[in-house]
């Protein structure tokens, strides 16, 4: 067990890191964070701030030598940075478990070989691969770059053979996933945390609504049968277990017009869809997450309240340069709701600036306020 005073280090230092880091400083933990921004919203809580990239030598030694265990805050940290830390200190999740979430490919062939509900799926690495993939994958379909995508990045829906050969001529052949399109009845996932001994706690599922590959809107706990929501927890639970994951993760769906789940992606960190843990929760995401980076007990994770958390980006911000905040006054006369801001310097569209969670006596009730909220904001951006 890590007792608070000792050192925890972070690779990554965008607003999961931030949120982890002001999870970690309250319980005494001093935090360094490995980050090449400058600005590092993360860093702005931490104890220390190693600013180089996350591969340079001097900053792992240093990380290694400091700190009693370490973690991440986004699925791109190099797993290999990830796995020589793990010979010098406790790494949680493991170089392993985050290898495959940032590699769709190995990521995919995980769901696939352990026999996890996915769609199909093909990969193309080169032309000569087009059209064994268009043999198992039927039009209309998405093709995902293997790596870096995220928040609809790396994405393109794909409706004839000539737009499929037009796009990866265009991207140049990265190593990409072309996915079967499947009509959709909605988007849910689940956060749990589990340790290193293989107790499991796990969050309520939340329902997703996206806009533009963006994460929008977040109904917690989800508008689904109790039937739906166990499965989906079961299923979450077992790829924990399958990777022998130590650390948050969280596990995305699509449920389909049947009510048949297909597992989206993982994340091996803290997500966008369980920010409302913050304030609806007993314990949020990111004190999970310092609990078992830490080998502490897991703390409850029982909502106590409904909540719809809303994703604020920078095309709420006005101005030539998007430099003028928001009347925060729209979210902050709801007794119900809890702004937060990740302290970016610079918004610009599409860039997650913060977000809302409304909090009230029913899912509607906090659904129709956080929508209010929403169309005000925009109103005025």
């Amino acid at each position: 067990m890590i007792l608070p005073g000792a050192t925890l280090g972070l690779i990554g230092g965008g607003q999961l890191g931030r949120m982890f880091t002001m999870a970690a400083r309250n319980l005494d933990y001093r935090v360094t964070v490995l980050d090449p921004d400058p600005l590092s919203p993360a860093a702005e809580f931490a104890t220390g701030h190693l600013n180089t990239a996350y591969t340079h030598p001097i900053s792992i030694e240093e990380m290694a030598n400091s700190c009693a265990a370490v973690t991440t805050e986004f699925e791109n940290a190099p797993a290999e940075v990830l796995l020589q830390l793990a010979s010098r200190t406790t790494v949680r999740p493991s170089g392993n478990a985050v290898g495959i979430a940032q590699d769709r490919e190995l990521e995919k062939g995980f769901f696939k070989t352990n026999g996890f509900p996915v769609g199909a799926f093909a990969v193309i690495k080169k032309p000569d691969n087009i059209d064994a993939a268009l043999t198992d994958v039927t039009l209309p379909a998405v093709l995902k770059t293997a790596r870096f995508g995220y928040d609809g990045k790396g994405q393109a829906r794909i409706e004839s053979r000539a737009q499929l050969v037009e796009m990866l001529d265009k991207w140049r052949y990265p190593p990409t996933i072309l996915e079967q399109w499947v009509p959709l009845n909605l988007e849910i996932s689940v956060v749990l945390a589990r340790t290193a001994s293989g107790e499991i706690s796990v969050f309520p599922v939340a329902e997703n609504q996206h806009v533009n590959g963006i994460l929008d809107i977040t109904i917690a706990p989800a508008r689904i049968s109790p039937v739906l929501a166990d499965a989906a927890t079961s299923i979450a639970t077992a790829v924990a277990e399958r990777l022998a994951y130590v650390g948050v993760l969280a596990v995305e769906f699509f449920v389909l017009a049947d009510n048949t789940l297909l597992i989206n992606e993982i994340a091996p960190r803290p997500h966008n869809s369980g920010h409302f843990t913050i304030d609806a929760c007993r314990t949020s995401q990111f004190e999970q997450q310092v609990r078992v980076l830490c080998d502490l007990p897991l703390g409850d994770a029982t909502q106590h309240s409904p909540a719809v958390m809303l994703n604020l980006l920078g095309d709420l911000w006005r101005g030539k340069d998007h430099e003028i905040a928001p009347d925060w006054s729209v979210v902050l006369s709801h007794p119900g709701a809890h702004l937060h801001l990740y302290g970016k310097r610079t918004a610009r569209p599409g860039r997650k600036m913060g977000h809302v969670t409304v909090c009230d006596v029913t899912a509607e009730a906090a659904f129709a306020a956080a929508m209010a909220m929403k169309s005000a904001l925009r109103a005025a951006a």
